[in-house]
């Protein structure tokens, strides 16, 4: 598979089955759909994921269910991302060693690490793996912010290429692509459309969990046929579910809906809490004015 990524990437719920435990199965036969309906790449093990509540062996498991089943098809990213350093190694030498095409690693979110803290931080990971990294900037849930400047920095590291920026300032996406030329690829996180319009060469996205097909679409509509008037009207269509899953419930709103739609993807593990009924009504409506499911909710 080529290093070289773009187009929409889906950073994956991970399912639980109603023992609480990962159901491989029911992940498998996800990333097979993920890909039949045209997604560009994969990112298991993000935040969507719900990568801090899991244990390593999980991870691993995970890790190797969606790389195996894409076998090669689309590019699989794996999140790798800890506080301590050594452990972000451990996890991106695990995704090289199972055949990941890449890593996504947020930055140490608890210690809140200076510029140069940051910079150690992912040279040390980038000399311990070949992958290529991209880099999450999220400061919303990261309590560190690498704007633009940083990231330029960041990216005279080798193995260094990619950035996820997931702000809503999408002048963000400008300035790092004049800041850092070719040595980094961006990739917007929230803002997808918006950021393919300044130059982003992809989009990590919650939505495409529950709309693959039209996630990707509006990539290559913006992106590569510049057909800018059809990309509008596709982005109003799926704005509801970029809304429904930009907030605080991104991981039960997401889950709830597959569910909906015949993927069982189980309830959200601790301290998260399942849908409420009132919360499965609104995204029943939601599915409904889609035609993603066949009834809205009474």
């Amino acid at each position: 598979m080529s290093s070289a990524f773009r187009g929409t990437f889906t950073v994956m719920v991970t399912p639980f089955g109603e023992d609480g435990n990962v159901d491989l199965k029911a992940l498998a036969a996800f990333t097979d759909w993920q890909i039949t309906e045209g997604i560009h790449g994969l990112i298991p093990l993000g935040s969507t994921g719900e990568f801090l509540s899991m244990t390593e062996e999980e991870r691993e498991a995970v890790a190797r269910t969606v790389i195996d089943t894409a076998n090669g098809r689309v590019p699989v990213l794996i999140g790798t991302g800890a506080e301590w350093t050594a452990d972000v190694i451990r996890g991106s030498r695990m995704a090289e060693r199972l055949g990941a095409d890449g890593v996504m690693i947020i930055p140490p979110f608890y210690s809140t690490p200076t510029e140069d803290e940051l910079f150690v931080h992912y040279r040390k990971v980038a000399e311990a793996i070949s992958l290529p990294i991209m880099v999450y900037n999220n400061p919303a849930t990261a309590n560190v912010d690498m704007t633009p400047n940083v990231l330029a920095r960041l990216s005279r590291i080798d193995n260094v290429s990619y950035v996820k920026e997931s702000t809503l300032e999408v002048t963000r996406v400008r300035d790092i692509v004049e800041l850092c030329g070719d040595r980094m690829t961006v990739f917007g996180g929230i803002l997808g459309f918006e950021s393919f319009v300044v130059g982003a060469e992809g989009w990590v996205a919650v939505g495409s969990n529950i709309m693959p097909a039209e996630f990707a679409r509006l990539f290559t509509m913006t992106r590569d046929a510049q057909d800018y008037d059809a990309a509008r009207a596709l982005y109003r269509k799926i704005l509801p579910i970029i809304r429904m899953v930009g907030g605080h419930q991104y991981v039960t709103a997401t889950k709830a809906a597959l569910s909906m739609m015949g993927h069982p993807m189980g309830d959200p593990r601790a301290p998260r809490l399942p849908a409420t009924p009132a919360e499965r009504r609104d995204i029943a409506n939601i599915l409904h004015d889609l035609s993603l499911t066949r009834e809205a909710a009474a």
